[in-house]
């Protein structure tokens, strides 16, 4: 689990968050649970590097705070207008029981065991993510499919992923898709139609054809008058 510290912040006006900021801290707030919230700052230096990773918002961090740690998910990271540096975040504590909304990646594995994908076959992605609702504690780190032994025509469905009995998707009332194996796409050069094969044709028939004055006399055939001398 990915670390970070935190230290109690007392900012109460524009211009004390503004004096945080250009000291390279990020004003941050945690909130949930029966405890108070309370107002934290962070490292925008560490900060950034973990938004380099696309599973921020998804992944449980434990929070030093004052070197009291404690479990969080973030839920919100506000962003500069115009410098697009991140300038506030909001993390939900971790507490047993509670339950929410949550995007979790999904990830494939033994691409190099799918005789489809051997085949040519195109892994079609049609959910890098999916929504799911559950306990805090029961998050999962990615949902898992195996492409081990999968061929060309397999389709892979929500059903097809073990989840927690209490871990469930937000979509309910039909199974859908995340990923489908599909045979490869094959670029065929369309066919000339009828008429321009015949016009070629006739085009190059009259190109191998003399012109009528360019005609050479036959062997034995006398010449023109004119031409005799």
């Amino acid at each position: 689990m990915n670390t970070l510290e935190a230290n109690i912040r007392d900012t109460k006006t524009k211009g004390e968050l503004n004096s945080l900021r250009d000291n390279g801290e990020v004003p941050a707030i945690i909130y949930g649970g029966e405890a108070q919230n309370e107002k934290v700052s962070i490292s925008k230096k560490l900060l950034k590097s973990m938004l380099e990773d696309s599973n921020f918002l998804s992944t449980i961090l434990t929070l030093n705070v004052n070197g009291q740690p404690q479990n969080v998910l973030p839920r919100e990271v506000k962003y500069h207008i115009l410098s697009d540096e991140p300038i506030h975040v909001d993390f939900l504590r971790v507490v047993p029981g509670l339950k929410i909304r949550i995007e979790v990646p999904v990830k494939f594995i033994n691409h190099e065991k799918s005789p489809g994908l051997k085949k040519g076959g195109v892994l079609n992605i049609v959910r890098r993510k999916v929504e799911l609702k559950c306990p805090s504690e029961k998050i999962p780190d990615n949902l898992l499919i195996d492409l081990d032994g999968i061929d060309i025509g397999v389709s892979f469905k929500i059903s097809s992923i073990n989840l927690d009995p209490e871990v469930v998707p937000t979509i309910q009332g039909r199974d859908f898709v995340i990923a489908t194996l599909a045979a490869p796409t094959v670029m065929k050069e369309p066919e000339k139609p009828a008429e321009a094969e015949a016009a070629e044709g006739e085009a190059g028939a009259e190109a191998a054809a003399p012109a009528e004055g360019d005609k050479p006399a036959a062997e034995g055939e006398e010449k023109p008058a004119e031409e005799k001398k």
